[in-house]
C-alpha cells in the first residue's frame, strides 16, 4: 500500500516560496551590478596584462559570480522560517539499506545507532555485504541474533554500490526506503525527525535528504577542517536549495525516498554519482527533492588527502554525469531548475580559481596585484556573511538536537583560508575523469 501524501496537511503558501525567490534574485542582482561597478578599474588593469576576455573570465569567475551566488543565499536563508515538524499520530513503516564494502571496523556502530533510534514504526534493516574480503558479513550475522529486524544480503562479489542498493530494494517491505552508510552513526531521533519531514513535506515529494556531519573530527588537521565544510557549506547549499524545492542532491550517506518512485525511475544508476543522477532523474520525472536539516548523521570523512581528493572528484564526476544522462532538466519549468543551470558554472569557476587565483596569489607574495589584491577582498564581504548567518542557523538546529558546537578553531581557519586550494583542483580532476572516460569504481563517498 503506498503512501498518499496529498491527504498531510499542508499550511504552506507556495507563492510565498516564488516571492522569496524574487526578492533573493533581486538582492542577488543589486549586489551584483555593485561588485561589475566596483570592479571596473580591476576589469582595466589587468586586461592590459592578459587581454580583455581572459580578465573576464577570471574576474567573473573568481569574485563576480561567486557573490551573485553568496548573496543569493544568503538572502534567501535570511527568509526561510520553514515549518516545525509535527508528531505523527502513526508512524510508517521503513526498510533502510545499509550498503557494506569491507566495513568490518565500522558496520556494528551503525547498526547499534539504528537499534538506539526507537523509531515507532515497522522497521526492516537489509546490509547488502558487496563482496567484502573482511569480516563485514560475519559481523552482520553476529548482530542478527539481538537485532530480529536486521537481514543480511550476502553478495558473493564485489560490483559496485549501485548494484548493492538495488539488489537490497528488491527486499523492501515498506513504501519508505531510507539509504545509510556502513561506516556512520545516527543521531537518537534521526529517523523520526526524517520520517516527520517527509510526511509533512508537499504531496510530490519523493525523497528527501538528511543532514551530514563529521563524526572522527578530532582524527587530524584534514578532518577538521572538513567538519566546517559540513556544517557550513554543504548544509547551506541543501537548505537554500530545499527552500524553493529542488534539492539537488538526496546523498547515498543518509536519505529517504519512495519506493515506487525509485522503481519508476530505474533505482540507482551504474555510474560514479549514482545518488546525484538518481536525485536529478526524480526532479527530471517532476518530483520534489527535500532536506531535513535536524536528521543528523555522522559519518567518517576522508583522513588522508588522497581519499580527500578522490572523493571530490567522484562528486564532480557526479554532477557531469548528471548533466550528460538528464539534459532535458534544463528546460523543467520549475524553481529548482534555477540551480541546476548555477552548476553549469562550476566548471567555469573552478578552472578561475585554480589557474587564475593561486597563481595570482602568488604574483602577490612578490608585490604584483593583477589577480589577487585590495579589490579581491574588497568584493567578497558576502561570504563571510553568509558564513556567520549559516553558523547562527546550524547552531540553533544543534541546540534543539541538545548538541554542542565543537570549538574547532584552527579547523576553521584551514577552511576558511586553504579548504578551496584542495577542493577545487579536485573537482577539475573529476571533470576530466568523465572528458577522459576513465575507469569507473565504487571508490569512496
Amino acid at each position: 500500500m503506498s503512501i498518499d501524501k496529498s491527504k498531510i496537511e499542508d499550511s504552506r503558501i507556495y507563492f510565498s516560496v516564488r516571492l522569496k525567490f524574487v526578492i533573493a534574485f533581486i538582492g542577488a542582482c543589486c549586489w551584483t551590478a555593485f561588485s561589475i561597478w566596483i570592479s571596473q578599474n580591476w576589469m582595466y588593469d589587468l586586461s592590459e596584462y592578459i587581454g580583455y576576455f581572459a580578465a573576464v573570465f577570471l574576474i567573473y569567475g573568481i569574485a563576480i559570480i561567486p557573490g551573485f551566488m553568496n548573496s543569493f543565499a544568503a538572502f534567501s536563508l535570511m527568509m526561510d522560517q520553514r515549518p516545525k515538524r509535527q508528531p505523527l499520530v502513526s508512524y510508517p513503516g521503513i526498510t533502510i539499506l545499509v550498503a557494506a564494502y569491507n566495513e568490518a571496523a565500522s558496520i556494528k556502530d551503525t547498526l547499534v545507532s539504528i537499534g538506539l533510534q526507537n523509531y515507532p514504526g515497522e522497521l526492516q534493516v537489509i546490509v547488502i555485504n558487496d563482496g567484502s574480503q573482511d569480516e563485514t558479513a560475519e559481523i552482520v550475522r553476529n548482530a542478527q541474533l539481538k537485532f530480529t529486524w536486521l537481514t543480511l544480503l550476502d553478495l558473493p562479489q564485489n560490483a559496485g554500490k549501485a548494484h548493492a542498493l538495488n539488489e537490497g530494494l528488491k527486499l523492501t517491505q515498506h513504501d519508505l526506503v531510507i539509504t545509510v552508510d556502513a561506516d556512520s552513526y545516527l543521531h537518537r531521533i534521526a529517523l523520526i525527525n526524517l520520517v516527520e519531514r517527509y510526511m509533512a513535506d508537499p504531496p510530490n515529494t519523493r525523497a528527501v535528504a538528511g543532514k551530514i556531519l563529521v563524526r572522527n573530527s578530532r582524527e587530524n588537521v584534514l578532518t577538521k577542517t572538513q567538519e566546517w565544510d559540513y556544517f557550513l557549506g554543504i548544509a547551506a547549499t541543501k537548505r537554500m536549495q530545499s527552500l524553493y524545492q529542488g534539492t539537488l542532491v538526496a546523498q547515498g550517506a543518509f536519505s529517504i525516498y519512495d519506493r515506487n518512485a525509485l522503481v519508476e525511475v530505474g533505482g540507482w544508476p551504474e555510474c560514479v554519482g549514482e545518488d546525484i543522477v538518481l536525485t536529478w532523474a526524480l526532479l527530471n520525472a517532476g518530483y520534489r527533492v527535500g532536506h531535513c536539516e535536524d536528521a543528523c548523521l555522522f559519518t567518517n570523512a576522508p583522513t588522508t588527502l588522497k581519499v580527500f581528493v578522490k572523493q571530490r572528484q567522484r562528486w564532480a564526476r557526479g554532477m557531469i554525469e548528471a548533466f550528460i544522462q538528464h539534459p532535458s532538466i534544463l528546460i523543467k519549468p520549475r524553481l529548482s531548475t534555477f540551480f541546476i543551470y548555477w552548476n553549469l558554472f562550476f566548471p567555469w569557476l573552478d578552472i578561475a580559481f585554480t589557474f587564475g587565483f593561486i597563481p595570482g596569489l602568488i604574483l602577490a607574495c612578490f608585490g604584483h596585484y593583477w589577480i589577487v589584491g585590495i579589490m579581491t577582498l574588497v568584493l567578497l564581504p558576502m561570504a563571510f556573511l553568509l558564513g556567520l548567518l549559516n553558523y547562527s542557523i546550524e547552531r540553533r538546529m544543534f541546540n534543539d538536537l541538545e548538541l554542542k558546537v565543537r570549538k574547532n578553531f584552527i579547523g576553521f581557519l584551514l577552511y576558511v583560508i586553504t579548504y578551496s586550494f584542495l577542493l577545487q583542483p579536485a573537482s577539475i580532476l573529476g571533470y576530466l575523469d568523465e572528458v577522459l572516460r576513465t575507469r569507473k569504481t565504487w571508490g569512496t563517498k
